[in-house]
């Protein structure tokens, strides 16, 4: 039971992360100590798993998928989307550089629990921090597509937001973004479930869970492969990933917006990022955002002190 919790809260922190623009659920998994767990759970879903369900062997698959673990941190994952997507969309609206710092703090935080893990920093590995650096930092200076609610490019955002999901060090959420459908998937369709509006939620959500699926299955098994035969080039890349976000996820830049109507009513969408500046010491603000950075640093280390007790016990 204890284990179910903290894996359950481990799936909470994963998806906050998740529904936040630049912030990888990858790299909460990574950074409490589950991610390889989880790559293998999901890569258990193959065609001996399907043989044992047409048997109704379901004790035996139950086993095989780590369904214990999965189910604690689905259950997570899912709970924290959808009491978090509204109170994130306020914090966005009304206080969006408070909210930047915090995910600034945790991810700046991760950075040496994720570089620890390579075993020998040789020159490949040093060579691929740099490749997976520079291709983080450029995805802060993409345009983002205009939403586009066809169900083939849902499937195809579903594929494309899965796999960042799982990538530490890049946001599913920002992968939605730059193709224009982050405000449809991740906030409007999510508080369409919670109002209960399942007629405007489905018909987004089928094809992007269809497309999070095939992703998911493909990529787990490449993941677990890539681990395990490069397993230190693999964690340099996811470095240079996790420090190149820190670009993208910076609180004090300008967030430039564009209105459209969506059924009758102007919203606004994310568009582009310009003018990264230092922080004005001058302002009482700028001393709150300071502080949530500091507050985001607080709780990965809580984070790491947990993982370390667990590990020994």
């Amino acid at each position: 039971m204890k284990d179910d919790l903290a894996t359950f809260l481990k799936g909470f922190a994963m998806g906050a992360a998740n529904v936040v623009p630049g912030v990888s659920g990858g790299t909460i998994a990574f950074i409490t100590g589950i991610y390889e767990r989880l790559i293998n759970a999901l890569k258990a879903f193959d065609l001996e798993a399907l043989k044992l369900v047409s048997q109704f062997r379901i004790g035996e698959v139950w086993v095989k998928i780590d369904g214990r673990f999965l189910l604690s941190l689905g259950m997570g994952v899912v709970a924290s989307v959808l009491t978090l997507a509204k109170v994130l969309k306020w914090g966005f609206d009304e206080h969006p550089v408070l909210i930047w710092s915090s995910f600034f703090g945790l991810i700046a935080a991760s950075i040496p629990s994720v570089g620890k893990m390579v075993q020998k920093w040789t020159g490949g590995v040093m060579a691929l921090f740099f490749v997976g650096l520079a291709i983080a930092v450029s995805m802060a200076f993409v345009t983002p597509a205009s939403t586009n609610e066809n169900s083939i490019y849902l499937l195809l955002c579903g594929v494309a937001a899965m796999c960042s999901m799982i990538i530490p060090g890049l946001s599913g959420s920002f992968v939605l973004l730059l193709m224009g459908n982050y405000e449809l998937v991740a906030i409007d369709t999510i508080n369409h479930l919670r109002q209960g509006n399942f007629g405007e939620a489905l018909p987004i959500l089928i094809p992007v869970g269809v497309g999070a699926g095939v992703g998911l299955l493909v990529l787990s098994r490449f993941l677990s492969w890539l681990f395990k035969v490069h397993h230190d080039k693999a964690v340099g890349a996811i470095t240079g990933f996790v420090a190149g976000s820190l670009v993208i996820i910076w609180p004090w830049k300008d967030t430039i917006k564009e209105e459209f109507v969506k059924n009758g009513e102007i919203d606004e969408k994310i568009v582009r990022f310009e003018n990264w500046r230092l922080p004005d010491f001058s302002t009482g603000s700028t001393w709150m955002q300071i502080a949530a950075v500091l507050a985001g640093v607080a709780l990965i280390a809580v984070v790491e002190i947990f993982a370390r007790k667990n590990q020994k016990s």
